[in-house]
């Protein structure tokens, strides 16, 4: 804890990205209560009106507040991202030392399939999953996980099939340890931080696959808020009201740039050759 801190103290790009993870952490925990407007209500008369006291990010076609919609929406964007992003560190890193550490032909099988779903772009294997499944909150978790299973079964697979040569985990198996036990026991402790950094990475691209299939209209259904349909009612109203796609692509933006930041600098504190150490 104290090399983090002190980490974060001189690298200020790393303190940025967990400032701007915070601010959007905050900003859809407190929506309940900091939200101006219930998202969901509809007021008409004030349709279309521009950022003013009354609206500060304006109102869109139905009249409804964009800040109380994109502070609701990041609900969904960080549900999405950390639900889908977990259940593939789970499954595809068990994958990944399964596959390492029993190798022989049945590394190569898992791996054969792991390059069937690496040969599908994130999005468009999304797409045709919640195209086939549906638009649904569940299955659009579903699909992102299984985008990000095949990459985070690389990333276990790789480190274990050096660990298990290692003289810890033959001393395990002298002693009698189940071959369980030295995974998840010893094994897994050594590549948690690969895993971790690789995970903070994907939680971006979670969030812009799920604004993307949002966008095109295979996201959670209406009236819910989310920043892709938000974005895609601007783009629809792009000349008469510009500020509706503008602000939840600022969010996106702001949320993004943050996982990423955070992510690059996760990767600087667990590799020793990026810290200068030898």
């Amino acid at each position: 804890m104290k090399r983090a801190r002190r980490f974060i103290r001189t690298h200020p790009a790393t303190s940025l990205g967990i400032l701007l993870c915070a601010l959007v952490v905050a900003g859809a925990v407190l929506a309940p209560w900091i939200a101006p407007y219930d998202p969901n209500d509809q007021n008409i008369v004030d349709r279309f009106q521009p950022p003013s006291g009354d609206y500060w990010l304006g109102t869109d076609s139905y009249g409804r507040d964009v800040l109380s919609r994109i502070l609701w929406g990041a609900q969904i964007s960080l549900l999405v991202a950390v639900t889908s992003i977990a259940a593939a560190i789970v499954i595809g890193g068990t994958i990944g030392m399964v596959s390492g550490y029993v190798g022989g032909r049945v590394d190569l099988l898992i791996m054969q399939v792991m390059d069937v779903l690496l040969s599908f772009p994130s999005l468009i294997l999304g797409l045709i999953v919640v195209a086939l499944l549906g638009p649904d909150l569940v299955n659009m978790v579903f699909a992102i996980a299984l985008t990000a299973i095949a990459p985070f079964a690389r990333i276990a697979r790789a480190p274990v099939l050096s660990l298990k040569e290692q003289t810890f985990v033959e001393a395990g198996r002298a002693l009698g340890f189940s071959h369980t036990r030295i995974l998840f026991v010893h094994v897994l402790p050594n590549i948690m931080s690969e895993v971790l950094v690789m995970g903070s990475l994907w939680m971006a691209t979670a969030v812009r696959t799920e604004a993307s299939l949002s966008f095109i209209g295979l996201g959670v259904k209406p009236p819910t808020a989310t920043w892709g349909s938000m974005m895609r009612e601007g783009f629809e109203n792009i000349l008469d009201a510009p500020w509706l796609a503008f602000w939840p692509g600022i969010a996106i933006l702001i949320l993004v740039l943050g996982l990423n930041m955070v992510g690059d600098g996760l990767r600087d504190a667990t590799d020793p050759r990026l810290r200068g150490e030898t």
